[in-house]
């Protein structure tokens, strides 16, 4: 097939998941003999093209106008969107089918749809209702409402986990059938020859120290906040602990604060972005991995801490709480809990044979269940239904024009008839 991405971010921009996803399944549809082009954002000083190991990556610049806010940014790159799609179409042909990520792109989709007929899959990550916990303003309602047009327009939707597929139910009423549940998956690669770096190690933590790891974006509903919290608790029964919080984001500040009123700076490092190399060493070089989310659709980091041999807990919300089988793969805690969040990492530190049990069931069932190969196969499946139902759809039409013009020219036909009687009745008369 020939494949057309949309995407706001593709590596090495990475503002949130669907980069990499974007980039990993990319790069597995190639393998199995597809054809793809992604049309992204350009930042900094990117090329404009690049052929990223046979996945063609065009990006584009914003218009040069300052947008008044973000929702007037995002539409002014969705109009660049649609005219580099245009070029490509112009001198490469039409695609069999064009493949969305998230809001973000939702009117470059659209329109690109109902310009050339071209089927349309829709991948929602995320929604801004689950995000926010509701939607309170005109820009959620604004974000909310795109969200739901995006999936009306598209064939098929895809969404990463059971969570997503109730969660799309509930907020836009779509069809059960219409939605996919597909698992982001992980490069089982990634970590493959790397060992733990002990003088790497050394820049963030004491020999003696067990690294708590918190690898993620620096936002509200990742639950940061929530595992500092249960700091004390955790020292208070295994002094010889220090928590990593490796990533950046908007609380950074407020965290920071949180740490030193609660008095505990020196067992709480704060790494701030760390390059994707860092990334691997850190994860090897953790004890315990903890991604305490309040919102989570998927959870990919999960998947990245599980594959690296590191003992993994994780709240009991969307994705995560799919992804992970307590006591017997990983740890569960509850939601937004310090206490229970502490008591899931204490039973770690105080029991290795624990921690050696769930690593390995856990490196097999990421093994088994979280290959691209699996995912891109469910994928491309995906594609031939939203084809399909294109063309049934567009036969559908056509019948129904048909017989539109059926009833309009009998229509017509009627009241040729009726006015010729008249005429012959008036005529009579005279």
């Amino acid at each position: 097939m020939k494949i057309l991405m949309l995407t706001w971010e593709y590596p090495p921009r990475i503002v949130g998941g669907i980069a990499r996803v974007v980039h990993d399944l990319s790069k597995r549809l190639i393998k199995d003999g597809h054809e793809i082009y992604v049309v992204t954002y350009r930042e900094g000083d990117l090329p404009y093209f690049e052929d990223d190991k046979g996945v063609k990556v065009y990006r584009v610049d914003n218009f040069m106008i300052n947008p008044n806010n973000f929702i007037d940014w995002i539409m002014q790159l969705n109009f660049n969107l649609i005219a580099k799609a245009n070029e490509i179409i112009a001198k490469e042909g039409n695609f069999d089918v064009i493949h969305a990520h998230d809001w973000l792109v939702a009117y470059a989709a659209k329109t690109l749809k109902n310009s050339y007929g071209t089927p349309l899959v829709a991948t929602i990550h995320a929604t801004e209702a689950g995000r926010n916990s509701g939607i309170h303003d005109e820009v959620q309602r604004y974000i909310n409402d795109t969200e739901w047009m995006l999936t009306y327009e598209a064939s098929e939707v895809i969404v990463n986990s059971n969570f997503m597929k109730g969660d799309l139910q509930r907020l836009f009423g779509l069809p059960f059938e219409k939605i996919n549940v597909v698992p982001n998956g992980i490069n089982l690669t990634n970590f493959t020859g790397v060992e733990r770096d002990y003088e790497f190690r050394r820049q963030y933590a004491a020999d003696n120290e067990k690294i708590i790891l918190f690898m993620g974006r620096l936002v509200y509903e990742k639950g940061v906040q929530h595992l500092i919290s249960a700091m004390p608790k955790i020292l208070q029964n295994y002094h010889d602990a220090k928590l990593i919080v490796a990533g950046k984001g908007g609380m950074m500040d407020e965290l920071r604060n949180q740490v030193n009123s609660m008095g505990i700076g020196n067992k709480v490092y704060f790494t701030g972005y760390l390059s994707s190399k860092q990334v691997v060493k850190m994860y090897k070089c953790a004890d315990i991995s903890v991604f305490p989310s309040t919102y989570e659709p998927f959870g990919i980091v999960a998947l990245e801490a599980m594959l690296a041999g590191v003992p993994t807990v994780v709240s009991d919300v969307g994705g995560l709480n799919e992804i992970v089988t307590h006591k017997e793969d990983g740890m569960k805690c509850y939601a937004g809990n310090p206490n229970s969040i502490a008591d899931s990492i204490l039973e770690l530190l105080f029991n290795p044979a624990l921690c050696n049990e769930i690593t390995k069931k856990a490196k097999l069932k990421v093994k088994n269940e979280f290959n691209w190969a699996k995912i891109a196969q469910d994928t491309h499946f995906i594609y031939q239904k939203a084809i399909c139902q294109t063309m049934a759809d567009r036969q559908a039409n056509q019948i129904a024009q048909e017989k539109a013009n059926k009833a309009r020219k009998a229509k017509n036909n009627e009241t040729e008839i009726t006015n010729l009687l008249s005429f012959r009745k008036r005529h009579a008369y005279a």
